[in-house]
């Protein structure tokens, strides 16, 4: 008996593939390495935009592939360049063939990244972030300032004026929903949703759909990981904002985290890239999770980062 035994043993030996830990493939366990979903980070921060390629970058080596001081933009008038020495946000668009890029000094500006010519300019009191929407359009989020306190909507092919505003106090953050066709806006205590309309027309408008409490004052980053979902900052935390429930509540990695200033996160990976005011308003690291790690970057004082994914 135990010689045919042992001989069926040989034969047909146990088929593991019954049991589940020897089932876990390369996409599967937590144990399995994720690709990483960032390309290229954008600093943002003075006049200067500055921008990494991640994959060659640590915290003793950056890695730089491109750069550029507002003052050197090819086709942006002499008289205009006050208005970009203080850079607030900066989003890479056009199949990140162009940068858009926004400045509390009061401008936002269209920027060809391979000839670094100014595609556009217009002047936009205390601008703090940019959007860019369907047929090239451009909507600007505005602070506090004369002339401020809005949403402006240009088209850069008419005029260097907008074609249409709408109050919104302490404008600080804007994120196109393409799924939704939304564009998401951010204030001191609102986020709004607004519809396109007469799109096709030489008189388009934002439309406002909704509109909600924030949680918190002080709303300043916006940013979606999804159709579905928002992240956004304010003085005291960050928020996730779940769309189709209308509901606000704590952004678990960050949620503690006091005057964030730009968030990224992928909810494949669950990278967290982000700045926050550690000097005053600005700082000199940018701030990773999943890995977890920091960035310095002493030589510019540093508002924003932008991420360009793969």
């Amino acid at each position: 008996m135990l010689l045919l035994s042992w001989l069926l043993f040989v034969l047909f030996p146990y088929n593991q593939g019954t049991d589940t830990d020897s089932n876990i493939g390369p996409d599967q366990g937590k144990a399995a390495v994720q690709s990483s979903s960032i390309q290229e980070i954008i600093l943002i921060g003075e006049d200067r935009l500055i921008i990494l390629d991640y994959s060659k970058t640590t915290a003793s080596h950056k890695h730089i592939v491109w750069q550029l001081k507002t003052s050197e933009l090819s086709g942006l008038p002499a008289a205009f360049h006050k208005y970009f020495r203080k850079l607030d946000d900066a989003k890479s668009v056009d199949k990140n063939r162009k940068l858009l890029i926004s400045s509390s000094g009061g401008g936002i500006a269209l920027i060809d990244r391979k000839t670094k010519k100014c595609l556009f300019y217009a002047k936009a009191p205390n601008a703090h972030s940019i959007a860019y929407l369907p047929g090239g359009r451009i909507a600007a989020a505005l602070s506090t300032a004369k002339g401020g306190d809005r949403i402006e909507l240009y088209d850069p092919r008419r005029s260097k004026r907008p074609l249409f505003t709408d109050s919104l106090y302490s404008g600080h953050g804007l994120s196109w929903n393409k799924e939704r066709q939304l564009l998401y806006a951010l204030g001191f205590d609102k986020l709004r949703a607004y519809a396109l309309k007469n799109w096709s027309s030489r008189s388009p408008e934002l439309v406002l759909e909704q509109e909600w409490k924030l949680p918190t004052t002080g709303g300043h980053d916006l940013f979606a990981p999804s159709a579905d979902k928002l992240l956004l900052s304010t003085n005291r935390a960050v928020w996730e904002f779940d769309i189709d429930a209308a509901r606000f509540s704590p952004f678990a990695p960050l949620a503690k985290e006091r005057l964030v200033k730009s968030i990224y996160y992928n909810e494949r990976t669950q990278e967290i890239v982000y700045t926050k005011g550690e000097v005053r308003w600005w700082t000199h690291q940018i701030h990773f999770l999943n890995p977890d790690k920091v960035i310095p970057i002493p030589e510019l004082n540093l508002y924003k980062v932008r991420v360009i994914t793969r």
